[in-house]
């Protein structure tokens, strides 16, 4: 069973298709939030720092940092803004942390000041990036996120997706990194845009999970964009993909809806045993006026652990809310 193992300095949690469902908090990402950008510039960081701490406590797994706040000279500026930014957030909190740049340069950085062992997120298939990122991956021993787009750009075809994914964990096993380490995001379309986006991601992940045996992320929102009441797509396309087969998500923990439907969904899947999980979030739980869903502790999402620039780079322009 593959199993690809994230660590903090302290807590070790396990990505696989027999572990709970791993949610990556994505909120420390200045790309469309211009005061959280304008904020890490002046070296402001209470917004980071209160969305460290919520994340976690609304239940997230593990939490992506990322600190590209411009496109101007970004091999210069965001280097020192990463590592000053992973300092603070794995300060904060115990759970692991992904390493978010297209900046080779700050993610070599970063990885010499992270503990534990961290997620590189992310390497491409162009050649560039294969022979930019995967030497780090290797040198430093981590597991790295895939995105399933070349030079070419991104692909309507899920076949040529799934192409780049196997190149990318082929060219990963030249360099002597095991499939196990490659977290493959097979580009989620907004179904608003491509009718068909979610069946093609469903069928991309059963091929990724029975052919190159890798476990998967997306940028979960991207199914929603353009789409009015994002969060209740977004909660209704969970529990399909995980049962297609996907094992993480990047994703905003801070929406009750959404994390209702990946704690349903571990249930269901058999991942949070004996309903354990499930029980400690709602056996209190009392319906917010509206009828909207609100849990009344803050049992982690997922378990699977023990102690020991996303939406532009997919091209599908998905705002984070």
């Amino acid at each position: 069973m593959t199993r690809t193992i994230v660590a903090s300095a302290t807590r070790e949690i396990i990505i696989g298709f027999d572990q709970p469902f791993c949610v990556i908090g994505e909120r420390i990402n200045p790309t469309g939030r211009k005061k959280l950008a304008a904020e890490m510039i002046e070296g402001n960081f209470d917004t980071v720092i209160k969305d460290a701490l919520e994340q976690v406590a609304a239940g997230a797994t593990m939490l992506d940092v990322n600190a590209g706040v411009t496109s101007v000279n970004p091999n210069e500026t965001e280097p020192g803004l990463l590592v000053q930014t992973l300092e603070i957030v794995q300060g904060l909190v115990d759970v692991p942390l992904s390493i978010d740049s297209s900046v080779t340069a700050a993610i070599e950085a970063a990885l010499k000041v992270a503990r534990g062992r961290p997620l590189v997120n992310s390497v491409t298939g162009e050649e560039e990036k294969l022979e930019a990122i995967l030497p780090l991956v290797k040198k430093y021993d981590v597991p790295v996120v895939a995105i399933s787009n070349d030079e070419t750009g991104i692909s309507m075809d899920p076949d040529v997706r799934f192409a780049v994914a196997k190149k990318i964990v082929e060219r990963a096993m030249d360099h002597g990194i095991k499939p196990h380490d490659i977290v493959v995001d097979p580009l989620v379309m907004p179904i608003g845009a491509l009718g068909d986006a979610g069946r093609q991601v469903f069928a991309l992940l059963h091929r990724l999970r029975n052919e190159l045996k890798v476990n998967t992320t997306c940028g979960l929102s991207n199914i929603s964009f353009g789409l009015p009441h994002r969060h209740g797509i977004n909660a209704g396309f969970i529990p399909m993909v995980i049962g297609a087969g996907m094992t993480s998500a990047i994703m905003n923990p801070c929406r009750p809806q959404e994390m209702e439907a990946v704690r349903a969904a571990n249930v269901l899947n058999g991942t949070d045993a004996n309903c354990t999980n499930w029980i400690m979030t709602y056996r209190d739980y009392k319906p917010a006026e509206g009828g909207a869903a609100a849990p009344t502790s803050t049992a982690p999402a997922a378990g699977g652990g023990r102690r020991g620039g996303r939406a532009a780079r997919a091209g599908a322009g998905a705002a984070r809310e």
